[in-house]
């Protein structure tokens, strides 16, 4: 029986044409090796299985050939290439950097170094996965890797090249290996399942290519163990069966019973998903694919972004054209969202069941018919007008409230509005109005601003009664004149009367009222949450200011303060703290007299 190889290894490039997918790259060290400029060092970095220590290997091969081709390959027949082929080089030498990774082992290859080729005219050291020796090692590398003899060329090769010392990027010539494509996989298998007398259909291969990921090396393993399960004779069922891929025939279904709103259906569809032991979340990532092919089939310009088989696509191209752009726009956002949502998740068959539902009445909306009456928006007064708006029509409201209402109706205002009491206070409105003159009301901005901000002011007036209210009511005007120093007093006494108040009485406390004029004074706040809290307790608080000051003919303006406005109120400590700072004579005033603020 012969030893078995592995398509891997069996198949492993040994020319530059033979390199699958990294035309650009291999044609740059061609062109190198015919110009005879080659660098002391290079740095392979690119994703597994996709050629990194295979052309490090042919670079090797070729530079010491004594007759290569026209083409820039190794002829294979001189004593170096048979050598090589051979495994008998010793001009080539590798070292796996996962195993030995030590400064040690990387003295002994100093040491192999400045020993010259045997035959040829470079000796190549390989090192693979170079992002695995230790930090010493690297740097009792760097003098070498910098000035290496003239016949000695290093090649590193590493999956990771964000692992490597920014020294040792800069020491060498960084080559970048690109994934393979889809379609440049499937041509490759297509090949070696020729070249072993396999059949294959081109579906099956595809599917072999998307699961190996841009990796050639996976994708031979892939194929082998497909072989392995099919005897030879790869189809599409064999394979989707052995590598556990959802077929895309479900989302094909899928989708028809989207556009057709059918929600049993894609329902069912999801069940038999589900039965053939298929987990949710990757149900919802393959339809989020699918939705996706669909969307790239539409325009001609970006079917490059398809990589399915030339069959496939036309079945993509087919259903793409039934499909809105809406709609797929749409269920792509679904889609998206259920996958974000699955994990989180407590009831993740509800989840999915609930997106597919929402996807059928993209196209195909379903109208709920409401059973009962909308709620009537009623907005808040007096208990009184809120009761008497319930039990009695409008029809049969009794005179006061027909006379309240009357107005009302004229100037086209709500209900609920016009049945205030008389001389009651309205909730506070804030609107933007221009900043205080600074002659009336001093800040603390600063003079270098060009342009005062625009502040927000809540005006706080007693509600003025209709004029059918006003005939009969009575109602004493009292207008005694009051000082700021009066105002202050009555501000602080109301605070003494709502102790569980916390959150009003440190607000009143630290924000005193100031006297605009005789009838107007205003009130500084920090923030809205201040308003609001004044305003819950505003009646009250109009109410007792006027029964201390003896005068019901003035209004509170609230204000918020700008950033940085805010006036700081000193304490008699505070003030006196000032006052020795800017003279010091007044401390020793108050030592030697031994005062006392009191």
């Amino acid at each position: 029986m012969d030893n078995y190889i592995v398509s891997a290894r069996k198949y492993r490039p040994s020319t530059f044409r033979s390199v699958v997918g990294q035309k650009a790259l291999t044609q740059t060290l061609k062109n190198a090796i015919d110009s005879k400029k080659l660098a002391h060092a290079y740095l392979f970095c690119g994703p597994r299985g996709v050629g990194k220590t295979s052309c490090a290997r042919i670079f090797a091969k070729t530079i010491n050939c004594f007759h290569p081709t026209e083409t820039g390959e190794a002829c294979n027949e001189c004593e170096s290439c048979r050598a090589f082929n051979e495994q008998r080089s010793y001009n080539i030498i590798e070292l796996d950097a996962a195993s030995n990774n030590s400064v040690d082992d990387i003295r002994a290859l100093i040491d192999q170094v400045r020993i010259p080729p045997q035959i040829g005219q470079y000796k190549v050291f390989i090192i693979d996965e170079v992002h695995m020796l230790s930090a010493a090692a690297f740097n009792a590398f760097l003098k070498t890797l910098e000035e290496p003899p003239h016949h000695a060329i290093f090649i590193l090769a590493t999956t990771e090249k964000h692992k490597i010392l920014p020294t040792i990027l800069s020491r060498c010539q960084v080559y970048d290996f690109q994934r393979i494509t889809t379609a440049d996989i499937a041509d490759h298998l297509q090949y070696v399942a020729s070249q072993e007398g396999f059949t294959a259909e081109p579906e099956a291969l595809n599917v072999i290519a998307q699961k190996a990921d841009g990796g050639m090396r996976d994708a031979l393993s892939v194929f082998d163990q497909v072989v392995s399960f099919t005897g030879g004779h790869i189809t599409y069922q064999a394979v989707i069966e052995n590598l556990n891929v959802l077929d895309y025939e479900y989302y094909f279904r899928l989708v028809d019973a989207f556009l057709q709103g059918n929600v049993p259906q894609a329902l069912l569809i999801f069940k038999e998903v589900r039965d053939h032991g298929f987990e949710g979340q990757f149900f919802v990532g393959g339809l989020g694919r699918h939705l996706r092919d669909l969307l790239v089939s539409k325009d001609p310009s970006t079917l490059p972004l398809l990589e399915v088989s030339t069959s496939v696509a036309k079945r993509y191209g087919e259903q793409a054209q039934k499909c809105s752009l809406a709609f797929l726009y749409r269920a792509m956002e679904l889609s998206n969202r259920c996958d974000l949502d699955y994990r989180i998740s407590n009831n993740k068959q509800f989840l999915v069941e609930l997106t597919l539902i929402q996807i059928c009445q993209i196209e195909h909306p379903v109208s709920v018919t409401p059973q009962e009456p909308p709620l009537q928006k009623i907005t808040p007064g007096t208990a009184q007008s809120a009761q008497a708006a319930q039990t009695r029509p409008q029809a049969q409201a009794s005179p006061q409230s027909q006379q309240v209402q009357a107005p009302a109706q004229n100037q086209a205002q709500p209900t609920a509005q016009t049945a205030e009491p008389q001389a009651a206070y309205r909730p506070a409105t804030i609107r933007p109005v221009p900043s205080t003159p600074k002659s009336t009301v001093p800040t603390s901005a600063s003079p270098s601003k060009k342009a005062a901000p625009v502040r927000i002011s809540i005006h706080q007036k007693p509600a003025e009664a209709p004029q059918e209210e006003q005939a009969p009511a009575t109602q004493t005007v009292l207008d005694t004149p009051f000082t700021g120093e009066a105002l202050d007093a009555a501000w602080l006494a109301y605070t003494q009367t709502i102790p569980t108040e916390v959150v009003l009485v440190n607000t009143m406390k630290s924000c005193r009222p100031k006297l605009l004029d005789s009838h107007t004074f205003v009130v500084s706040v920090d923030s809205q949450i201040q308003v609001d809290c004044i305003n819950e307790h505003f009646h009250e608080l109009m109410a007792f200011l006027q029964n201390a000051l003896k005068n019901n003919q003035f209004s509170m303006q609230l204000r918020i303060n700008q950033p940085g406005e805010k006036e700081i109120i000193f304490s008699p400590k505070d003030v006196l703290v000032k006052m020795i700072e800017k003279n010091p004579d007044i401390k020793n005033l108050y030592d030697t007299f031994d005062l006392e603020i009191a």
